[in-house]
């Protein structure tokens, strides 16, 4: 048997995917988790150490499983904007990973928003937001000693954590991003495909310490293991990764991935397309194509809430049986907005609400107007794709740790009103870094992946589209009150 290898390392943990090439399909995943620390009120951060210590124990342990003289290559997927620096002759870090959820850049953000805004939603699709890299790379080479000591001895490396596995895994030898990890870092011109220097010197980073950037079905270079050479081969940033996985190759295809937050990504074409409320952002086909984003940033983090801080249950599987126990919310809403609201409303100053709430509001009400949150958000962001990418969605494709949950998938066709198409295969996310390294190495082509796909179950939306567009309208009163 041949195997490929997906390192998918995300946001809390970091996973080994071992995909089965001959039988093209998941066989096994090692996980390991990553802690995160809050040194300051807003400043999210992770061991840069850790990350690659659990990323090389996951990978050593899948390959052990399997045989080194069985694994063709070893893919890359990654939380996306999370920045780390270090030293270019030893691979030592030099200050913790700073992570995609952090607001420490805040305040720095929204003087760049008012002066730069429009120059840079032009040339990298982006919003200026703390979400980003630059801003978070600018704070390292602001404010930590270490930083500028190897920025002045020409010892210095800064990228996004797929670059920084790929400099460990391969010894210093590939310094590397792929394209679509660099167009969400506000450092990218997406129009261009370089790396824009109006963007560098505004955010004070040398090109210098920057990777080259490459293809997402590029072989990266090579990892040593048991007197093997494995090829690094396939890399793209988790959520276009999940595209890739999801076959979103056309335009007019889109998915989403219920993770920590939810992001949805509608394949819009090989032209530039600029939203005014969502991200434009490169994604994979035989040429880059533009996707339009929406990002919202808590979603199944919600649902970790309901059972680590408020109790609701032990287990997050067990929300959808609280959920279906009552008929409705009773007009309850919740708002989770922990850390400000994402797409498209983008206030960083959002607070999270509950409104509706009546003496015989219980937990099952809450748990319930928890999980459809989730599809009125995706309705936000259903509605801005189609108006402005000038395109017709009649499916979504689903993923993530939420997809499961049947009671939300049917609940996000009826508010959309759109089929809601889960797959057999959930892991798009990995999913998607194996087929980029099929790519690569030559064993699949883009065609022949298009054609993987399989559904396991299709919701379809209820016709009773009065009701659930009252229950929306609903929701966006809710969120009025949140951004008051």
């Amino acid at each position: 048997m041949s195997y490929i290898i997906a390192l998918d390392e995300g946001t809390t943990s970091t996973r080994a995917v071992v995909y089965n090439v001959d039988l093209q399909k998941i066989e096994k995943v090692i996980n390991a988790e990553i802690k995160q620390y809050y040194p300051k009120p807003s400043y999210v951060e992770e061991s840069a150490t850790e990350i690659y210590s659990a990323s090389l124990g996951v990978l050593v342990e899948s390959i052990e499983t399997v045989g080194v003289e069985n694994v063709l290559g070893v893919a890359i997927t990654n939380q996306r904007e999370s920045v780390i620096a270090w030293e270019r002759s030893t691979g030592k870090p030099l200050y913790n990973a700073i992570i995609w959820q952090c607001r420490r850049t805040m305040d720095y953000c929204k003087q760049i928003e008012k002066t730069h805004g429009e120059m840079i939603k032009q040339k990298t699709g982006l919003k200026v937001d703390a979400y980003f890299s630059a801003s978070k790379m600018r704070w390292l080479l602001k404010n930590v000693p270490e930083v500028q000591d190897a920025l002045e001895r020409n010892d210095l490396c800064l990228g996004t954590v797929e670059s920084f596995l790929i400099y460990k895994l391969t010894q210093g030898k590939s310094f590397v991003t792929d394209y679509t990890n660099a167009s969400r870092t506000m450092l990218y011109n997406i129009n261009t495909f370089k790396w824009d220097i109006e963007l560098l010197n505004l955010f004070e980073v040398p090109r210098s310490v920057l990777p080259r950037i490459v293809s997402p079905d590029s072989i990266l270079g090579e990892f040593e293991y048991g007197g093997r050479k494995i090829k690094i081969a396939g890399s793209a940033g988790d959520q276009q990764a999940a595209a890739v996985g999801q076959g979103c190759f056309e335009p007019g295809q889109a998915k989403i991935t219920y993770g920590t937050g939810m992001f949805m990504l509608a394949n819009v074409g090989e032209h530039y397309k600029e939203s005014e409320a969502l991200l434009t952002t490169l994604g994979y086909g035989k040429k880059p194509v533009y996707m339009f984003e929406g990002s919202v940033f808590n979603a199944g983090s919600a649902v970790q809430w309901l059972r680590d801080e408020l109790d609701f249950f032990k287990n997050s599987s067990q929300s959808e049986k609280l959920a279906t126990s009552v008929k409705d919310t009773g007009g309850v809403y919740v708002v989770p907005a922990f850390t400000g609201l994402g797409s498209p409303y983008w206030n960083s100053e959002a607070t999270g609400l509950i409104t509706g709430i009546r003496r015989d509001t219980n937990k099952s009400h809450i748990t319930r107007a928890v999980l459809e949150a989730m599809a009125y958000s995706a309705r936000d962001l259903l509605e801005i794709m189609q108006s402005e990418g000038q395109i017709k969605l009649e499916s979504l494709r689903v993923d993530g740790g939420a997809s499961p949950n049947n009671f939300l998938m049917q609940f996000q066709a009826d508010v959309t009103g759109c089929v809601v198409d889960r797959p057999i295969e959930r892991e798009s996310t990995a999913l998607g870094a194996v087929y980029l390294c099929q790519i690569a190495l030559g064993i699949k082509t883009i065609e022949e992946i298009a054609k993987l796909r399989v559904s396991d179950k299709v919701f379809n939306p209820s016709n009773e589209r009065e009701k659930f567009e009252r229950l929306y309208d609903g929701w966006k009163k809710a969120v009025e009150r949140c951004l008051l």
